[in-house]
């Protein structure tokens, strides 16, 4: 088998201690098989050969115009086969034959600037009327196939996934959440974490300024703590956790 025709690559996923994990992480890149699979024994088994060598939840990176349906049906199929979670992650692109394969995934999710994009299947036809009309039909029955795919994703009805491929239709990740064709979008994991802590900091910060706000209410109305001035009381519980100013809320009260 010629490399050219290999369009996909595995990677094995390593801990911070350098250790193997289960997960693996599959690339498709590009075309979608640069050689019909329609008459290859070789390629798809390969495929099917290498998904298979493992188990435990694969990650897909999808980035792919399109290409030949008869392969993408091939590889949504093994997909949606595969025992272990699948989560497809667009990060460019996924039009035509591509969209067929991230249907495939338990979770899809895209970039916020990929797209997505489903049309009419495609094909060159050569000869009188009667072969000019079986082409026709194959290539109705080829959309009805691919319908059957992002019905099951989206749950959408096949009118509408039908008007939506004759359109040519093209959706963002934000439009094809809103469509049923993706789950979420890919978020920086970094800039969360950072988004978390400061959240966290900020309403650690502000239960604190309320329980300093009410032990100052507190202090004011009670004769007995009154000889202390108060500003002096407040400043040395500046920095006091949060549950040692309630317990002295508590006493106070």
């Amino acid at each position: 088998m010629k490399n050219s025709k290999k369009f996909w690559n595995w990677h094995k996923v390593k801990d911070e201690a350098g250790e193997e994990m289960d997960e693996r992480v599959l690339e498709i890149n590009g075309e979608i098989a640069s050689e019909s699979w329609f008459d290859d024994d070789v390629t798809p088994k390969l495929f099917k050969d290498e998904l298979l060598s493992g188990s435990g939840p694969i990650t897909l990176w999808l980035n792919s115009p399109g290409g030949d349906c008869i392969a993408a049906s091939q590889i949504y199929s093994m997909l949606m086969d595969y025992e272990g979670d699948v989560t497809i992650k667009v990060d460019g692109i996924a039009a035509s034959a591509a969209s067929v394969i991230a249907m495939a995934g338990t979770k899809v999710l895209m970039a916020p600037t990929a797209l997505l994009m489903i049309h009419n299947p495609m094909t060159m036809a050569y000869g009188n009327k009667d072969e000019m009309n079986k082409a026709i039909e194959m290539l109705d029955e080829v959309k009805e196939s691919i319908i059957n795919a992002y019905e099951i994703k989206t749950g959408m009805s096949r009118a509408k996934i039908s008007h939506l491929m004759d359109s040519e239709t093209w959706m963002n990740a934000n439009k094809a959440i809103e469509m049923g064709f993706a789950d979420d979008i890919l978020e920086d994991k970094k800039k969360k974490c950072a988004a978390d802590d400061v959240a966290f900091s900020f309403a650690a910060k502000s239960s604190q300024m309320r329980l300093m706000n009410k032990l100052e209410a507190k202090f004011r109305d009670k004769p007995d703590v009154k000889q202390c001035p108060l500003k002096n009381v407040l400043e040395e519980m500046k920095g006091t956790k949060i549950k040692e100013l309630e317990k002295r809320l508590n006493l106070l009260k």
